[in-house]
């Protein structure tokens, strides 16, 4: 075989081998990242009652993953503030979110009432002029003052949500008074107008945190956030409470109940 057809078949099994190689390193981050799913919902459901997970070489067994697949899920829990590595302790949770149903329509304190106490900072409130999108889902017409709210809400002291509010004023200007502080706006709308809740539509999705929301929710700046935007309506239809409220990822999970209709 000629000189050159050797050098050009060695060069070909060199790429062989690279393939390879990052074929595997690509389907150990999978794994990885499965078994960080999998340990991930126990940690958020107490499922390691004494706050350890058990040693690597039990994930290892268990899981039936290499130890290399079991440190990069580890790593992977540990950079989302979930973990952390002890010495002479091991893999020890060291993080929590806390639950939020899509479910029902609840206030934030009403839906968290087990874990602790959520109060609010009332950051700006007062009239302002609609946007066209806002004067649109609250059927009020373009440019009409309705009241603007911005609160810091807090579970135990610890920043967990930026809660942008718009209200017609014509409801809105009796919460002027109110003790937003310690209430949630829910509880007020329902004593004010004398009228239940009845549904809400909603739209979940992930943003990166702004300036000036990480500085306020005391994240990352470009942290992922869940915003979530939430339109309320009265028993009797009328929507009267439009927000646009981001929620610090790493601190709260969202779930419901789902029924499959055709």
């Amino acid at each position: 075989m000629p000189a050159s057809d050797r050098v050009r078949e060695h060069a070909g099994q060199g790429a062989t081998t690279v393939a390879a190689h990052r074929a595997r390193r690509r389907l150990r981050a999978d794994q990885a990242r499965q078994l960080a799913d999998l340990l991930r919902h126990q940690i958020l459901t107490a499922g390691f009652p004494d706050g350890t997970l058990p040693h690597e070489s039990t994930l290892t067994t268990e899981y039936r993953a290499s130890r290399n697949t079991v440190r990069q899920a580890l790593d992977l829990l540990r950079a989302e503030g979930l973990v952390e590595r002890l010495p002479g302790v091991g893999t020890v949770v060291v993080g929590q979110k806390y639950p939020h149903g899509l479910d029902h329509l609840m206030g934030l304190a009403e839906t968290l009432h087990e874990h602790g106490r959520v109060t609010n900072e009332v950051r700006t409130m007062g009239p302002a002029p609609a946007p066209a999108p806002v004067a649109d889902r609250l059927k009020v017409p373009p440019g009409t003052d309705v009241l603007y709210i911005e609160r810091l809400r807090r579970l135990n002291g610890l920043p967990l949500s930026l809660d942008l509010t718009y209200i017609p004023l014509d409801i809105g200007t009796a919460l002027l008074g109110a003790d937003l502080e310690n209430t949630d706006v829910f509880r007020l709308l329902e004593a004010i107008t004398g009228q239940r809740l009845g549904h809400a539509e909603i739209t979940l999705e992930a943003v990166n945190a702004d300036t000036h929301s990480a500085a306020v929710l005391e994240a990352p700046r470009g942290a992922a956030v869940l915003m979530l935007e939430r339109l309320t309506h009265l028993a009797d239809g009328r929507p009267v409470d439009l927000e646009f409220i981001r929620f610090r990822g790493d601190r709260i999970t969202m779930s419901g109940l789902l029924h499959r209709s055709l």
